[in-house]
């Protein structure tokens, strides 16, 4: 199977979604023709559908948002990018009070099939206002679904469900990402929102992991089998719906778990997953839930200390050994 880059298969999931609706329409800063975008996924777009279906905007992230929601209840499918994650801040109201909510005051008249991508982490040293991961924010907002992909083969898959979607998505890249590369179907192909996928069978502890950390995580199993542990790797892939079965039956196996995010530790994505097995696999568990997360701090410039706030491979193995050992 061929090999692709991760920014090279959404660019795929865009194109095959715009040459099969024409109704689905790209805006945001810089992606038309000039740019191609900040990480250059919309590279050659405008050029092949026009500026109309790719639609450079001014830098207001709320005036992006609220006009692709505006298209979505009119019949549109728009696809809205983000330059950073971060600068979602700057659009809540129009996610959190109008995508979310328009189709539950509408009472499932009005459907709002809108999604909005955009890079979230650090490992880039770009400073604390273009650096955090806020997927756990989406999460706490009824309405969106949140996803999360870690390889090429899942941000295709999911991006194209994404789009046929008729509820909104927020669609969580990382900047560490969009380089990596992996197999991907030239067939067509989509992947259902709320079906984790184990990334590697094991069975002495689980290590659930999202976005670039699930790469960490697998990395970390690579040294820990040396020592004779063998970890399952656990890859979510949406965190709204969750695959609450494949997580709990994992626990259930090796009676050990390990959550690792980038995002704070306090109210986190690892938190809420934390509460899912407390709630539901308490019985199974042999030592205690152990996260492994950044502090809650904002994230530095300073690289050695951007270092020190994510995690790492150490940190995961460390984690694996204190609940294996």
């Amino acid at each position: 199977m061929r090999e692709i880059s991760y920014r090279d298969a959404l660019r795929e999931a865009l194109r095959e979604e715009m040459l099969r609706d024409p109704t689905v329409f790209l805006l945001g800063e810089d992606i038309g023709r000039y740019w191609g975008g900040a990480f250059k996924v919309t590279k050659g777009l405008a050029e092949e559908f026009g500026d109309e279906r790719v639609r450079d905007t001014p830098i207001s992230e709320s005036a992006i948002v609220g006009a692709a929601v505006g298209a979505a209840i009119t019949g549109m499918r728009p696809v809205a990018e983000i330059m950073f994650g971060d600068l979602t801040t700057l659009a809540m109201d129009q996610i959190a009070n109008q995508a979310a909510k328009i189709r539950y005051m509408f009472g499932g008249q009005t459907k709002v099939p809108l999604v909005i991508r955009t890079p979230f982490g650090g490992g880039v040293n770009i400073a604390a206002h273009h650096s955090q991961c806020l997927e756990a924010w989406f999460m706490h907002v009824p309405g969106l679904q949140v996803a999360v992909p870690s390889t090429p083969y899942d941000a295709k898959g999911l991006l194209k469900t994404a789009i046929r979607n008729d509820n909104p998505v927020i669609f969580c890249e990382h900047k560490l990402l969009y380089p990596i590369t992996g197999p991907v179907p030239e067939e067509e192909y989509t992947l259902p929102f709320g079906e984790a996928d184990i990334k590697r069978e094991g069975s002495d502890v689980t290590i659930v992991a999202t976005l670039y950390m699930v790469h960490k995580a697998l990395n970390a199993t690579e040294k820990l089998e040396e020592e004779g542990i063998s970890a399952e790797v656990v890859d979510p892939r949406t965190l709204v719906p969750l695959d609450k079965e494949t997580i709990i039956n994992s626990v259930k196996k090796t009676g050990r778990v390990v959550i690792v995010s980038e995002d704070c530790k306090t109210a986190g994505v690892s938190a809420e997953i934390a509460a899912v097995i407390a709630e539901e696999a308490l019985d199974y568990l042999d030592a205690p839930i152990k996260r492994v997360a950044n502090p809650d701090v904002p994230i530095p410039f300073s690289p050695p200390l951007e270092n020190f706030v994510i995690p790492d491979e150490n940190r995961i193995i460390e984690a694996v050994k204190q609940v294996v050992y």
